[in-house]
């Protein structure tokens, strides 16, 4: 029952945690209420992905002709396509038995409960066991945020959760809010043949993102008839008839839409409720646990990492955070992570992707900027792929020739936005970017034309 680490909550921050806990020789276990894996792999990240391949596919082959090939009565099996979502998160949950088994860390099954003196009770069954670790280390993770005017009822006001398995296709959908959740869960539906609207409160469409990034998203949406309603804020949804008449409070005035479902994709909260956190005094802020940069709390012993902590609520993030967790457990040298050099990517087709400063942040910083843009219409790989939507805007302090942000949307940029994370890590300067030779045809080298462009050298515009 004693333990060096234990690790409460098994997502891309708890699972990978215990495991580079275990590479360093720590007795570990980890806590799981639910699946091994977490809301990423279960309910999240990956299964979310798997549907948006699928209707990838479909997008695909509806537009067979435009590739000079002929596809006659193309349909989508809505229930296959949600099967083959639970099927590859299924399958990705029990590779984290394997690596938890491999590693030879404890599972322990059942709701965690913190206490003092490093200990930990933990509830399954309706019974109780109590475990101690040297070193406790919550990783619970955030679940959707309800809004007390859009109360979730998980058949008509959907959060995430039930928009992945849904029992039919709805005919409509109203989306509220549009960062990466409901821009991804729009474009799906919208290509699966659901008539969609994507309201959102701010000025912009994925509002963290570059502002151009925000309008050529819009743009590309609109083309493909998804409704955008930005400046605007669903004030009540009626749900007594058959479907759903929502309330949209615009510039203009209200207006009410009909719509069979509303997906609430209007951010998440962290999930530390009754972990017994008041009663072994860690400290808490605006409904996150307070950490210091290697993420310890207030109380010896106790650590926090992930979603339930400040920073970007990102899987990656939460992996990175739990590593440099342990690794500083362990007394390693550890670096402090860099939260303005995090990638942030949305699905979506076009896809995005970015790292750093945005244009408008990086003149509030005071920054003098060298800016260049390349646009994928002048991409042969582009072209030849028939993915012509989008750009890469590259931006650079002018006087040191620093990378200040990379703001990419088009066809798999999300593959393509590390190249400027470890050339930022690497403090590399815009001049040594366009001195990389990138392989021909690809999406790529757009990036190496961006960054001529910002320096008046570009070669294909």
């Amino acid at each position: 029952m004693n333990y060096d680490i234990i690790v409460i909550g098994s997502g891309p921050g708890g699972y990978v945690a215990a495991i580079r806990a275990s590479q360093l020789g720590f007795k570990t276990a980890i806590i799981e209420r639910e699946s091994l894996g977490g809301i990423c792999l279960n309910w999240g990240c990956i299964p979310t992905k798997a549907l948006l391949k699928s209707a990838q596919v479909f997008e695909y082959l509806n537009h067979a002709k435009d590739y000079g090939i002929s596809a006659d009565n193309i349909k989508a099996d809505f229930s296959g396509v949600v099967k083959r979502s639970r099927d590859v998160a299924d399958g990705m949950s029990k590779g984290i038995q394997f690596l938890m088994k491999k590693n030879k860390i404890d599972v322990l099954m059942g709701t965690a409960k913190v206490k003092a003196g490093k200990k930990v009770d933990v509830t399954a069954d309706g019974k109780t066991n109590t475990y101690e670790g040297k070193h406790i280390i919550i990783a619970t993770g955030a679940r959707s945020r309800q809004l007390p005017n859009l109360p979730q009822d998980g058949k008509k006001i959907i959060g995430y959760r039930e928009a992945m398995v849904l029992p039919k296709l709805p005919k409509s959908l109203v989306v509220v809010g549009s960062g990466a959740i409901g821009v991804e869960f729009a474009y799906f539906y919208a290509t699966m043949g659901t008539k969609v609207t994507v309201v959102e409160f701010l000025p912009n469409i994925v509002p963290v993102e570059d502002e151009e990034v925000s309008k050529q998203l819009e743009k590309s949406f609109k083309k493909v008839g998804i409704d955008i309603m930005v400046d605007s804020s669903v004030e009540s949804v009626d749900t007594k008839g058959e479907g759903c008449k929502v309330n949209i409070k615009t510039k203009t005035g209200n207006i009410t839409l009909d719509a069979e479902i509303v997906l609430s994709a209007v951010g998440i909260e962290a999930n530390i409720t009754g972990l017994g956190l008041e009663e072994t005094g860690i400290k808490t802020e605006k409904g996150k646990i307070v950490t210091d940069k290697f993420y310890a709390t207030n109380v010896p012993g106790y650590y926090a990492i992930g979603d339930c902590v400040g920073g970007q609520a990102l899987a990656h993030v939460a992996s990175a955070e739990g590593i440099t967790c342990v690794e500083k457990i362990k007394g390693l040298h550890v670096e402090a992570i860099d939260y303005n050099n995090i990638p942030g990517c949305t699905y979506c087709q076009p896809e995005i992707a970015s790292v750093g400063y945005t244009e408008k942040k990086a003149k509030e910083a005071g920054y003098t900027l060298k800016v260049g843009k390349f646009p994928f219409s002048a991409s042969g790989k582009a072209s030849a792929s028939g993915a012509k939507d989008g750009f890469i805007k590259v931006i650079f302090d002018a006087k040191y020739g620093e990378i200040l942000g990379a703001h990419m949307i088009g066809a798999n940029v999300t593959e393509m936005i590390a190249e400027i994370v470890a050339l930022r890590k690497l403090e590399a300067t815009g001049h040594e970017l366009i001195k990389t030779i990138h392989p021909h045809p690809t999406m790529s080298e757009a990036i190496m034309e961006a960054a001529a462009a910002a320096y008046g050298e570009v070669i294909h515009l």
